[in-house]
């Protein structure tokens, strides 16, 4: 759909500066909160004023936006570094021009597996649980390959040194993975924000059992990701793009209660509670960074560690993967 926005909570933000004509753009997101950047920029009339008519296109799943971008259909996309990686390893002509957020993985647990967490270590909770249940914990992420399936990997083989046969994991879109933690389908997740604190508000007794860092210390997350064509033919556009992603980053980082508003109308179909939507960029505001400088060596570890999984079928040429010039450039407009 496209769509002309106007400017609804322009004051206190930088807007980027007005381009010759507008450019029309088409947007992959996913509707999650660490593509907060893009809600706020939309919402905050920074897009509008660059000139940038942004045409959306809504996934549930980095999979299925690397297949988007195989197929030619999107400009710019705000997705995974996981799929980032695999997209252009698969030959999609994208760069990273911008994080989005880091240590953004969590482990939540319903409340049977939180109380065996209790004072003990993952790999004795996971048998008390499965001693007590007679069969193995039931973990919900996203896809193989992606960001949060890669953490939970990486947390439990890295980082618990636990045997990833003591759980069974399942995938899920976003939308799933909510749903099937509040009805008890599963028995926690490795998932983001505003499932973790969707989680916590309405389930007593859930509780985060690893946080981001302790997953996969200083892991990268989403990421701003455009055509290298749309680089070359409009290079103004993708500058004054990452202009917004930057002031709406320090936005997100820095005052919850005015972001909230703009980020609840996109996540979670804009059906969850504001106040919820409040406490997750709150809790997550030290984790949103625009520099994507602060993500190149995690990025990385992230694909060492996919490559030795066997979910990163080939090597991808990280040089080639970030421009790091344009947030340069960006950054000082």
């Amino acid at each position: 759909m496209k769509t002309a926005f106007t400017t609804l909570f322009a004051a206190g933000l930088a807007a980027a500066p007005v381009l010759a004509q507008d450019t029309e753009i088409e947007i992959g997101y996913m509707p999650i909160l660490p593509v907060s950047q893009l809600f706020v920029a939309l919402e905050n009339g920074a897009l509008d004023e660059a000139g940038i008519d942004a045409d959306l296109v809504e996934f549930q799943n980095g999979p299925a936006m690397v297949q988007a971008l195989l197929a030619g259909q999107l400009d710019v996309a705000y997705l995974g570094i996981g799929p980032a990686m695999v997209a252009r390893g698969r030959g999609a002509d994208i760069k990273v021009v911008a994080s989005n957020i880091v240590e953004q993985i969590s482990l939540v647990a319903l409340p049977p597996l939180a109380a065996d967490f209790e004072g003990a270590d993952a790999a004795t909770a996971f048998a008390a649980f499965a001693a007590r249940e007679g069969r193995k914990p039931v973990i919900s992420t996203f896809p193989t390959g992606s960001v949060p399936e890669t953490v939970l990997q990486y947390w439990m083989r890295e980082e618990a040194g636990i045997d990833p046969e003591l759980i069974e994991i399942i995938h899920q879109g976003t939308a799933q993975v909510q749903q099937a933690l509040l009805t008890g389908a599963v028995d926690g997740a490795a998932i983001l924000e505003p499932v973790v604190s969707t989680t916590l508000a309405r389930i007593e007794g859930a509780e985060v059992v690893a946080a981001g860092a302790e997953m996969f210390p200083d892991q990268p997350g989403a990421v701003l990701a455009v055509r290298e064509g749309l680089l070359e033919r409009s290079p103004e556009t993708v500058e004054a793009l990452v202009a917004a992603h930057i002031s709406a980053t320090d936005l997100l980082a820095s005052d919850a209660a005015t972001a909230a508003p703009m980020v609840a109308k996109h996540v979670g179909g804009g059906r969850l509670d504001p106040a919820v939507v409040e406490a997750a960029i709150a809790r997550s505001a030290a984790q949103f960074v625009a520099d994507p400088n602060r993500i190149t060596e995690g990025t990385r570890a992230m694909h060492d560690f996919q490559i030795e999984l066997g979910t990163l079928a080939q090597p991808v040429d990280l040089d080639a993967l970030f421009d790091l010039d344009v947030f340069e450039r960006a950054a000082v407009r």
